[in-house]
């Protein structure tokens, strides 16, 4: 956002120098990117006399001519110059600019040193626009009236004096992308008054001929405003000097008075308008509706858009006129021969003129304001301002708005607890202080309650309310001071446990030999799908592209895409891993956090010895378990088949307890992988921080060693089962045949195929598990042990089917 000093006086009543108005301006939040001081690259133009012009003694087109200037000013002493000079308009008594030794000529690009033409002193230059960056204009030296003050520096004398400050404007500020928003600002800081806008009353002497309306699909969110009138016998010529040299400095390039008038309250109000020529609407009638697909539109940059369905326009009888809050249409624009104009003035919803903008690529200044929201309050107004200073500027009488619709209601409060700014930013300023600055900043007070102005759509609670009053105030007036402890003795612990298990889990994984990633939350829709996700519940209202439409149900889906990545730039074994949200709707609460990890290995073994292998389900399995044991999880844990479909159906589980699900692991669906462009295989484990119960004591040292002196004894089982049992069946039901005292549970060996069958029968395996059983108060007995075994065998047996191997 640029804006000229003179042009920031119009709205506020200041004598601050530019220096001062620009560091307020940062410490308010509007950093200032830069100052374009005219006098730091003209200010050693001044105008000159030349006393003397003869034709040059070796040269047809050269003249050397004496030059009378005052380096020190008007009024001060007077030195001789000889200048050679190729202007055809050099002559004797031309008061024109001069350029001493030593200048840089922003024109040319070079410092001007004393020189030699042709045999001839030349010490300095005689100027022409270009040279000085003014114009195109290179015909001549500048010719000045004889009464231009001898001595003065050009840029005063010309009114070019005008320090260019340009400011970064944040998403959530758009009042400050008009001046009259940031004149608001430094007001409310105490750099002057507020000038306020002055309204005219503006009867309309006919009614529009041209209707406007609203289709009611877009009435409740779209365009709930939009007004207008005609404006009839108008002269569209240049507009002044004033205003041209306004716009030039801030880098827009005038084009005539009707439009330098619409980019002047853009600018200077952040109230966006549109000029139709009125003889070129067909039908009478401006509507505003979703197009329905396939509509042509030439817009005013010369290009022709394809509207999509749902984009909003503005249409007369003969086609789309105007792409609603973006840019006008060539056929309906205005030209030096228009003298019956439309003036429209309308409110647009900011989502759907940044969808349209963004699909269309097309970038306007009414685009960058609306799609940050202008002040719905203000269309009627910016509206009677235009019409003003168009009838002053070009003439013409005015008819009555015809509008439909109205402004929309922005209307909320919020209560001001002036402690809050203590508690919140640390500072402590007075109640009083606290609701003039408000009240400066156009907020209605109204007991404890603060209604903000309808410019201020970022104002949307109590928290907002202390950052503007600590914003206006400066934080550079908060002081450093220790925390107060509640009470003496040893802190409580500043993070939570789940802020402890996150922190435990990054350790972890990081320590397994995995490298961290941050990736987006944001992810497309197609990706989503893949995860269970993509929903309209977690779908971006505007999302900042098209790859990132809707919130990730899962951390997969951002690994895969960095894997993929790296893969295409030459990097085919991957370790990555992340820790963070992922969302299953877009409420609060409805997000969990996840620890997940990505192996790939898309190369086989390079080495003599083969020693170098793919990565397999188990190494996934390895790590969730440690990551598991990191986070306190119990170490008897069931594991299940049932994971989601964007897992390989026989190379992946779920580990739980009961129906609380702690982790997925497994290889990647080869489907999923070719749709994320990833060479495999590829293997993952994802654990649910949350759903890992707490300790049951809450210490923080780690439980005794229970450990015990007598002998363990192991039982080797052979079962026969039927071949589609699993293994983890079996083992899950030998270990519960006494919890007590069995240990652990292992498969050691299991006979598959036609030998199998051919010894056991058709569709039988054999399993063989080794159970340890481990006494802790006596040595075991042999009847002690042949009961457990027969206990042992009868679980198992029960949960199976299967019968001991003879």
């Amino acid at each position: 956002m640029k804006f000229t000093l003179s042009w920031l006086r119009d709205h506020l009543e200041t004598e601050a120098p530019v220096e001062a108005i620009a560091e307020a301006l940062t410490d308010l939040g509007l950093e200032v990117e830069g100052i374009e001081d005219p006098a730091a690259s003209l200010g050693a133009f001044r105008i000159c006399k030349v006393i003397e012009a003869v034709q040059h003694p070796n040269a047809d087109r050269l003249r050397v001519c004496r030059v009378a200037t005052y380096p020190d000013g008007p009024g001060g002493r007077m030195e001789e110059v000889q200048v050679v000079c190729g202007a055809p308009n050099a002559r004797t008594g031309l008061v024109g600019v001069f350029a001493p030794v030593g200048t840089h000529v922003p024109g040319t690009g070079v410092d001007l040193k004393p020189g030699n033409i042709r045999g001839v002193d030349s010490n300095g230059m005689l100027c022409s626009e270009r040279e000085m960056m003014l114009s195109d204009d290179h015909t001549g030296i500048i010719d000045l009236p004889e009464d231009a003050p001898l001595g003065e520096r050009f840029i005063d004398y010309k009114g070019l004096n005008d320090p260019v400050i340009e400011i970064k404007v944040t998403p959530n500020r758009p009042d400050a992308l008009g001046i009259h928003g940031i004149a608001r600002d430094l007001a409310a800081r105490g750099l002057g008054r507020l000038i306020p806008p002055q309204v005219p009353m503006i009867e309309g002497a006919f009614p529009s001929p041209i209707r406007v309306e609203i289709d009611p699909a877009l009435k409740e969110k779209g365009c709930p405003h939009f007004a207008g009138r005609l404006i009839r016998g108008v002269k569209n010529g240049p507009s002044p000097d004033w205003l041209q040299a306004r716009l030039k400095a801030i880098g827009l390039r005038p084009i005539s008075a009707l439009v330098d008038i619409t980019n002047f309250f853009t600018y200077g109000w952040n109230r966006p308008l549109h000029v139709f020529d009125a003889d070129k609407v067909m039908g009478g009638v401006l509507r505003v509706h979703p197009a329905k697909g396939g509509e042509e539109f030439l817009a005013l940059d010369g290009k022709t858009y394809t509207l999509s369905a749902g984009q909003m326009a503005i249409s007369d009888d003969a086609g789309v006129a105007s792409l609603a809050g973006i840019m006008g249409g060539e056929h309906s624009g205005c030209t030096e021969a228009t003298v019956n104009v439309f003036l429209e003035s309308a409110w647009w919803d900011p989502i759907t003129v940044a969808a349209t903008g963004r699909a269309l690529k097309i970038n306007s200044d009414a685009r960058y304001r609306f799609e940050r929201g202008a002040d719905p309050a203000f269309t009627l107004p910016g509206l009677d301002m235009a019409t003003q200073m168009i009838l002053d500027l070009c003439g013409g009488e005015a008819s009555a708005v015809a509008q439909d619709g109205a402004p929309l209601d922005t209307r909320r409060s919020y209560r001001l607890n002036p402690a809050r700014v203590v508690s919140l930013v640390g500072m402590d300023i007075p109640e009083a202080e606290q609701r003039q600055t408000l009240t400066a900043l156009g907020f209605r007070m109204a007991g404890n309650e603060a209604t903000p102005p309808s410019w201020r759509p970022d104002i949307l609670g109590e928290a907002d309310l202390v950052e503007e009053v600590a914003r206006i105030a400066s934080l550079t007036r908060l002081k450093g001071a220790p925390l107060r402890r509640a009470e003496p003795g040893v802190p409580k612990p500043i993070l939570t446990p789940l802020q402890q298990r996150e922190k435990a889990a990054r350790r972890q994984i990081a320590a397994l030999g995995y490298n961290e990633c941050v990736t987006y939350s944001f992810i497309d829709a197609r990706a989503a799908a893949l995860f269970g996700g993509g929903t309209e519940a977690v779908r971006v209202e505007n999302p900042i592209s098209s790859e990132m439409t809707h919130l990730r149900p899962d951390l997969l889906p951002g690994l895969l895409a960095a894997a993929a990545r790296n893969q295409a730039r030459g990097f085919m074994d991957l370790a990555l891993f992340e820790v963070g949200p992922a969302f299953q709707g877009g409420e609060p609460g409805e997000q969990h956090l996840q620890a997940a990890g990505l192996l790939v290995s898309a190369a086989a073994a390079r080495d003599p010895h083969g020693s170098r292998r793919m990565v397999d389900v188990f190494d996934a399995k390895a790590d969730a378990e440690a990551v598991l044991a990191a986070l306190g999880a119990p170490a008897k844990v069931q594991i299940t088949r049932k994971a989601a479909g964007w897992w390989h159906p026989g190379r992946s589980g779920v580990i739980g307890l009961g129906p609380n699900v702690l982790a997925t692991f497994g290889e990647v669906h080869p489907r999923v992988l070719a749709a994320m462009d990833v060479k495999g295989p590829a293997v993952a484990f994802t654990v649910l921080v949350a759903n890992v119960p707490q300790p049951k004591v809450k210490t923080p040292t780690r439980p005794a060693l229970a450990i015990s002196d007598l002998q363990a004894v192991e039982r080797d089982f052979a079962f026969v089962v039927d071949a589609r049992v699993e293994a983890l069946t079996a083992v899950n039901a030998a270990q519960g045949a006494d919890k007590a005292l069995i240990e652990s549970v292992r498969v050691f060996d299991q006979f598959t195929g036609e030998k199998a069958e051919a010894q056991m029968g058709a569709g039988k395996k054999s399993i063989a598990l080794t159970v340890r059983l481990q006494p802790g108060e006596k040595t075991l007995t042999d009847a002690e042990i042949e009961a457990v075994s027969a206990k042992i065998v009868e679980k198992v047996a029960k949960a199976t089917g299967g019968v001991l191997r003879g």
